[in-house]
């Protein structure tokens, strides 16, 4: 039971079995218990409302009391958003929550499941805590339980269960108020009586009901604007990620005439974002970059801003931002919990990742319905289409053409060997042109001190080119091989072109660095964002 990027992450049938999810939750709950136990302390708990969401409530429910928790804050139905939830923890002081969710995986019966637990400060374990519970999970032999009826978590108040309170809460309310702290919204309500137009795709998953609330209700847009809006335990039958391939009927209603002046979705638990305008994609990496460079827009960050943070595999895009704003850039592993310690120290304001999260210190999670909203306030304050505020942006910091190429679900044994053999290479000494360095990442936080090693693989020219490797953390079948390349590129005159022919050759070197094809039996990459 050894946690991933962000929690642990099974088929639902692996979490069904025996007493799978016990065993885990206990070993949680024994690697962060605190030497006087859990007395008085309070624990949050919601999920993304995925099939087994609601069997993994009532269990936890009865685990929390058996081990000695004082009170749960339990969302609605077992519902909140991994964003809403990292702000209950915060905003109530609570000892940390457990998510329930398996974020952009698929669900329903055959589907994925998932569990992680968040921190005092809102945000994921860091490394110590997520190694200390695979260690418990591996000496495990009794967990702790009450035999309680179950319990109705369908609408919120206040119940005795066992020695504990459990307070259902409202999911969407205490998200909604913190959005309005830091966003403007009589002037996106007045933007939208204008007759701007937004598209947001829920996918059938947690964000529908916070979409509904802010976008339709808060800010007066149409009915309809949120498409999908209604959380199913399957997504639909779809995959609730939000790339191209996955909100394909987004992307297609955005190059279509007569597009909304805004394309916008979000996935299974709510934290990451899909940015379209009219006629163009917004990478992830330039997404971060031109909020990083118009966050002073926005209420809340109308100082300005502390530093910026990314992923490793992150395009560098908003480097050149941080430096004009004269601000620093971290460049992390890949992991929101990366980000907590510079959040928490004020080193950052602003941060994300290639993989369509982005945040800020609002809370310790990437939170797409924020992003959507920042969004919404750049538009708003600017007066301008998304395609000229980017336009502008590329002649300004010049444009770092950016694709992710993901080979999903390969072999294991396959994959691990071929990252052994291409770090043997690297180790060995890469015969490249113009070859600025080759590397296995490696972190020290600047914050506690603590190292994180074995974080990707990169391959960088000496003109900021690079290739990036790296197995993913998410998958819970096969393992997940993503391949980063990256160019940039100051000729405006060069910045309209396709993405995928700007970067061909460097493209066609990363696989045959890697040799992908000849380990992996594939002649494509199953997604290309």
């Amino acid at each position: 039971m050894k946690p991933g990027t962000s929690g642990l992450r099974k088929r639902v049938t692996e979490f069904q079995s025996g007493n799978y999810l016990a065993n885990f939750v206990q070993s949680v709950f024994n690697a962060v218990r605190p030497d006087g136990g859990f007395t008085g302390l309070t624990l949050v708990l919601g999920g993304d409302g995925r099939y087994f969401n609601d069997a993994a409530i009532q269990l936890v429910l009865k685990m929390a009391a058996a081990n000695g928790f004082a009170r749960v804050l339990v969302g609605a139905n077992g519902i909140l958003s991994t964003p809403a939830a990292s702000n209950v923890i915060r905003k109530n002081k609570a000892f940390g929550g457990l998510i329930l969710s398996a974020s952009h995986n698929a669900g329903g019966p055959e589907g994925d499941f998932g569990i992680k637990f968040n921190a005092g400060n809102g945000g994921p374990a860091p490394e110590k805590l997520t190694d200390a519970m695979y260690a418990e999970s591996q000496r495990i032999n009794e967990f702790l339980t009450l035999d309680l009826p179950e319990l109705d978590v369908s609408r919120p108040g206040a119940h005795r269960y066992g020695g504990m309170t459990v307070e259902v809460i409202d999911s969407v309310a205490d998200y909604v108020q913190l959005m309005k702290q830091l966003f403007d919204f009589p002037a996106l309500k007045a933007m939208f009586a204008g007759g701007f137009r937004l598209a947001f795709d829920a996918m059938h998953a947690v964000t529908g009901p916070y979409a509904h609330a802010i976008f339709e209700g808060e800010l007066g847009a149409a009915p309809g604007t949120v498409h999908n809006g209604t959380p199913l335990k399957d997504f639909g039958g779809h995959h609730p990620d939000p790339n191209l391939v996955h909100a394909k009927a987004l992307y297609d209603q955005m190059m279509a005439p007569g597009a909304p002046d805004l394309g916008a979705a979000s996935d299974g638990d709510g934290d990451r974002n899909l940015i379209i305008g009219r006629d163009l994609f917004i990478s992830p990496s330039d997404s971060l970059a031109m909020l990083a460079a118009n966050a002073h827009l926005a209420p809340a960050y109308a100082g300005g801003i502390a530093g910026v943070a990314r992923s490793m595999p992150t395009s560098g895009a908003v480097d050149r931002v941080a430096e004009r704003l004269g601000v620093p850039c971290f460049e992390t592993p890949t992991g929101w919990k990366f980000f907590g310690n510079l959040l928490d120290a004020g080193k950052i304001t602003l941060c994300g990742e290639e993989s369509a999260g982005t945040g800020s210190n609002h809370v310790r999670e990437k939170d797409g319905i924020w992003a959507v909203l920042l969004w919404l306030t750049i538009l708003c304050q600017r007066k301008q289409s998304a395609m000229q505020i980017a336009q502008e942006h590329w002649a300004s910091y010049g444009r770092n053409y950016y694709t992710r190429h993901d080979y999903e679900e390969i072999d294991s044994t396959a994959a691990k060997k071929l990252m052994a053999d291409l770090s043997a290479k690297i180790d060995a000494g890469l015969q490249l042109p113009k070859l600025k360095f080759a590397d296995d990442f490696s972190y020290t936080d600047p914050v506690d001190g603590s190292v994180s090693k074995n974080q990707g693989l990169r391959v960088v020219f000496e003109d900021g080119s690079r290739i990036v490797y790296r197995l993913s953390g998410t998958g819970t079948t096969g393992s997940t091989l993503r391949v980063y390349i990256e160019r940039y590129e100051a000729d405006t005159s060069q910045h309209g072109l396709d993405t995928q022919a700007a970067l061909a050759d460097l493209i066609a070197l990363a696989g045959k660095l890697a040799e992908i094809r000849e380990r992996t039996d594939r002649e494509r990459p199953d997604v290309i964002t």
